[in-house]
């Protein structure tokens, strides 16, 4: 306890730390705030039908990744993701198309085309989502709309004003980032996440002590669980597999250049959580389809498999598809070649592997063996909501024991950590742990 209190002063002794974390905390707040305000000709008391309707399927992930923001009709109902989505894109386009390779490789003048381009089809995205959703809540608001807004006028407001708050947290995302803690895109998707964890922990903690018989144990039971789960994703995060790499020594005139040691750390998990966002969503993908196509006794029964995370079939598809993609999102993000390529230009080589493409196949090689485990516990975390649920273990709080929330909440954690744990070590300070460092993710794009 002594250490954790000389570790706050030594954090808030430094100016620059400390308006940094202030910073971050104002922004996060102003953008809780603005989560809470309805939009214009919305009526907030007729909502509940609505914010029931929009917590499931894909939509209660959107609303997830909105912090509640989408089932209360905001302002910023869309919260992030059309960021999110347009910058997704545009990372594939880096790899797809030769025109965005070149502006990667053009170094800061690129990465600003590359941000510009990023921002155009953020707005075009929004614009797109925002039309949806004006159509979504006609059909299920529950006649939350106001009767004195035209049907128009609601249309091009919402538009409007939906499309300005997505670009006005996508701003507040960047300022953290530039003058707060943290990276702010997934720090403000985590404070959405976590806002929900207190109200499920307590309606967990309500449930299980009204129906006796050792409610109270069992709570206590699956508090220690989740504990354990967040351990395992915390080493899922931080674990890497480091490759030895020697530089040629080189002298030049009286000093040396070379001649030393390295690794590079190859993530377990580089592809973040990424595939079990991809894997939901094609999940809902043919419940969605065959809902609107027909309502049959014998269609049903293919609904509720791949809409019932409790279902055995579900969490077999489920495993599959995030494995899957697993593999199929870390092929995207990491480029063997590119890094031999790198290592023979600054004279480094592997004890034992030749250069050039030895060396890349070396390298996709150990990155194909520890993919492999990472995929298969990434599979496990994204089933255990649905097998908390079958425990019969509150919805709301049974979504923490893994799958998207939790592992963001963790890798989103760990990142600001590492920043802040930087920062002090900068300035000859104690780490924030007493042994080892915090290693954070290590991408964006992995949220």
């Amino acid at each position: 306890m002594k250490k954790f209190i000389e570790t706050i002063k030594n954090i808030w002794s430094i100016e620059d730390l400390r308006n940094r974390i202030l910073t971050t905390l104002l922004l996060v707040l102003i953008y809780r705030v603005g989560s809470y305000i309805a939009l214009p000709g919305i009526d907030p008391n007729r909502l509940a039908a609505f914010a029931e309707t929009s917590s499931k399927g894909i939509l209660g992930l959107f609303n997830m990744f909105a912090g509640g923001s989408f089932s209360r009709a905001s302002i910023f109902a869309l919260g992030i993701m059309p960021y999110i989505s347009a910058s997704i894109a545009i990372q594939l386009l880096t790899i797809a198309v030769p025109y965005f390779q070149k502006l990667q490789k053009e170094g800061e003048s690129g990465r600003k085309k590359i941000n510009q381009y990023t921002r155009i089809l953020t707005v075009v995205v929004t614009a797109f989502q925002a039309s949806a959703y004006v159509a979504y809540l006609k059909q299920q608001s529950g006649g939350a709309i106001i009767d004195a807004y035209g049907s128009f006028m609601f249309w091009l407001s919402t538009t409007v004003v939906l499309t300005a708050g997505t670009l006005f947290v996508m701003w507040l995302g960047e300022k953290i980032t530039d003058k707060g803690i943290g990276n702010g895109t997934s720090i403000i998707i985590m404070v959405g996440i976590l806002a929900r964890l207190p109200e499920s922990l307590f309606q967990e903690f309500v449930s299980r002590t009204t129906e006796g018989g050792g409610g109270l144990l069992m709570f206590l039971i699956e508090i220690a669980f989740f504990i354990l789960i967040t351990v395992g994703l915390i080493l899922l995060v931080q674990g890497t597999r480091k490759i030895p790499v020697n530089y040629a020594k080189r002298i030049v005139g009286n000093k040396q250049f070379g001649g030393v040691r390295q690794f590079i750390p190859l993530k377990v998990n580089a592809a973040g959580v990424m595939p079990i966002i991809f894997a939901q969503a094609i999940m809902f993908i043919p419940a969605t389809a065959i809902n609107f196509a027909t309502s049959s006794e014998s269609a049903s029964g293919f609904v509720r498999i791949f809409s019932d995370p409790t279902n055995g079939y579900y969490s077999l598809i489920y495993c599959i598809l995030v494995i899957v993609f697993t593999y199929f999102y870390t092929a995207l993000i990491f480029n063997p070649s590119q890094m031999a390529e790198e290592m023979k230009r600054n004279n480094g080589f592997i004890p034992g592997v030749k250069p050039g493409q030895a060396t890349a196949d070396y390298i996709g090689a150990v990155m194909d063996r520890i993919t492999l485990p990472g995929a298969f516990f990434l599979a496990l975390v994204g089933i255990l909501p649905g097998l908390a649920s079958a425990l019969h273990i509150n919805a709301g709080f049974a979504s923490f024991f893994g799958g998207t929330s939790l592992l963001i909440m963790v890798g989103v954690i760990l990142d600001t950590l590492q920043q802040i744990e930087s920062q002090l070590l900068m300035r000859h300070y104690d780490g924030l742990m007493s042994s080892g460092r915090i290693k954070g993710r290590t991408t964006p794009a992995n949220v």
